[in-house]
């Protein structure tokens, strides 16, 4: 079965449209089909018009928010939801149109030797700061995480119902344009397949310049659970022996200038060596009580539920 997770926020003149083609997309697969759509917290009639869908046919799904969460906790009920179903395929796309349902049963194809697909916009129907900012935030994302693609904030996506299982831990924040990186890095085959991308059909865009920051920290985020999650010793372990050592190196050689006559109580190396020890020895033991956090944790999940 195919499940089509949408959140939308304010769209309900754009899903009156999408819907129905996207409907007649899903039909020429010959699969069976579900579309769930999120509605975010909007305030205009877009349960109205899922709802009026969802009468007229079974296979139309809402779910509500009773205010806007963010389109992580919207794509994280919603892939809830369709896994309880019993989805074997699960797709997300955005509720503004800019995404061409046409292009589904390609990336469906896809699948065949990938475990997520993401449909990489060929040419962005945006304003310029927009794509300049993401083709930054790309680039970076690549460099950080090693995840291949070139548009990894793209927000259509399909993939098989294990890696969906496997990435909704992580649905939170800003982390769903991640969602190629944290596949990739739990060992899912990830690839990219361009599509055409339209200019929003109406309505206003729900993100700001904010998003590329917060984008960013996430992915930062990222980037330590990935590689740090069952050994935060290694990183905060590592900074401290470094810092120590340094300190510890600067405080000898005080100690040497000191041995000779001269006065070091005025120095600032003296305050940056002795901060520098301190700080290491916090980083080491800031290390130590985060393995045990990860320790207990380990040892919970072991023994489960009595």
């Amino acid at each position: 079965m195919i499940s089509v997770v949408i959140p939308a926020l304010n769209e309900a003149d754009n899903l009156a449209v999408l819907l129905p083609r996207i409907r007649t997309v899903l039909e020429d697969t010959g699969r069976d089909w579900q579309i769930i759509v999120v509605d975010d917290g909007s305030s205009d009639d877009t349960a109205g018009v899922v709802g009026k869908l969802a009468v007229e046919d079974d296979r139309f799904e809402l779910l509500q928010h009773r205010r806007n969460l963010g389109k992580a906790a919207a794509l994280d009920d919603g892939f809830t939801a369709v896994l309880a179903a019993g989805a074997e395929i699960v797709v997300m796309m955005d509720a503004d149109g800019q995404d061409d349902p046409a292009e589904l049963p390609r990336l469906l194809e896809a699948l065949d030797t990938a475990d997520l697909v993401t449909g990489a916009r060929r040419k962005r129907q945006d304003r310029f700061i927009k794509r300049n900012t993401s083709k930054l935030y790309n680039w970076t994302t690549g460099k950080l995480s090693g995840a291949p693609g070139r548009d990894f904030n793209s927000g259509y996506k399909v993939m098989r119902a294990e890696v969906a299982r496997d990435v909704t831990p992580m649905l939170y924040g800003e982390m769903h344009r991640y969602l190629t990186v944290i596949a990739h890095q739990a060992g899912y085959r990830v690839a990219e397949v361009t599509v055409q991308h339209h200019a929003r059909m109406s309505g206003t865009s729900k993100y700001g310049p904010a998003r590329f920051w917060r984008g960013f920290s996430d992915l930062l985020t990222v980037r330590f659970l990935m590689s740090y999650e069952n050994r935060p010793s290694h990183l905060f372990g590592g900074l401290g022996a470094v810092c120590f050592l340094v300190g510890v190196a600067v405080l000898t050689y005080l100690t040497g200038v000191k041995l000779t006559g001269e006065a070091i109580g005025g120095r600032p190396l003296l305050l940056a060596g002795v901060l520098l020890t301190v700080v290491g020895l916090q980083l080491a033991l800031f290390g130590l009580l985060a393995e045990l956090v990860v320790h207990a944790r380990n040892k919970a999940r072991r023994s489960g539920p009595a």
